[in-house]
């Protein structure tokens, strides 16, 4: 079931030296898995900016392959052009392009507004030197006006020179396949790779989804709850419902998986395993 896909894992920065040395200590775990890479995230305003890059180079230099994640909000052309020739410079071949979250208080700053723009910037200075992946959202991003803008505004970041996509995380996988159907209808032929955020903790997990716009399914959401504290009934539920949800997909043709391990290794090794040895 794993052969023929393209498996990735999200980590964030660290922001103090325990949290560096925890993630080594995940990401050798992970890498037994051999992904094809792992993205680094990039805070709201770039300011882990140096964290990305840091954390990106240590994975290179364990053999890896690693795609920090660009933000476009509150750069610069200038700013830009300087991480993209520090990214080349380091033979860093893989981006994930994204607009990024406002920070709470920030105004609509930069250079660059939307996501299509910092993707159109991007080919314009540095050609097909960069693998870049976008966003998708398969359950409407949360401050589209409607999912036809958001559909439309998914094409114009593939039309500016998108090589592939990941999705938003979500639990319904009907969402998905109505989004790769739409978006193909629309012209839109590149892969749409399935995020997916395991379950291990309800209370985190809804602050996420009402953040980000994901829905859990109610008959989910329902069930967590009743589990109140009992983490590891809680673990033992998420793990059937969301390795279900990866079967479905890879069934249904999905090109593959990109896991938001939260810079965690339990969740994700737990998921890869019972796809790799269905139970």
């Amino acid at each position: 079931m794993m052969a023929n896909h393209n498996f990735s894992i999200e980590f964030f920065p660290p922001k103090t030296a325990e949290g560096t040395e925890k993630l080594r200590l995940v990401r050798a775990k992970l890498s037994e898995l051999h992904p094809k890479y792992f993205s680094v995230t990039f805070g709201a305003g770039g300011s882990t900016q140096q964290g990305t890059l840091d954390t990106v180079l240590e994975i290179m230099a364990a053999g890896e392959e690693a795609a920090p994640h660009l933000s476009c909000i509150g750069g610069t052309r200038e700013s830009i052009r300087t991480i993209l020739q520090q990214y080349k410079a380091h033979g860093i071949k893989r981006l994930v392009a994204l607009r990024g979250d406002l920070p709470s208080g920030y105004g609509m700053s930069g250079e660059f507004r939307y996501a299509n723009e910092l993707v159109e910037f991007v080919r314009a200075e540095t050609g097909d030197w960069f693998h870049i992946e976008v966003a998708a959202y398969p359950e409407v991003h949360p401050q589209a006006r409607s999912p036809q803008d958001d559909m439309q505004a998914f094409v114009r970041k593939v039309n500016a020179g998108a090589d592939a996509a990941i999705t938003q995380y979500f639990y319904n996988a009907d969402a998905y396949f109505h989004f790769v159907d739409a978006a193909q209808k629309a012209g839109v032929n590149v892969p749409v790779v399935a995020g997916i955020m395991p379950i291990t903790n309800y209370t985190q997990l809804m602050r996420f989804s009402d953040m980000c716009g994901a829905e859990i399914p109610r008959w989910v959401r329902l069930k967590l709850a009743s589990f109140g504290d009992d983490s590891a009934s809680i673990k033992a539920f998420g793990l059937d419902v969301v390795s279900d949800l990866c079967e479905r997909l890879l069934a249904g043709g999905a090109p593959g998986l990109h896991f938001y391990s939260m810079n965690q290794a339990v969740a994700t090794t737990a998921l890869w395993s019972r796809l790799v040895s269905p139970q």
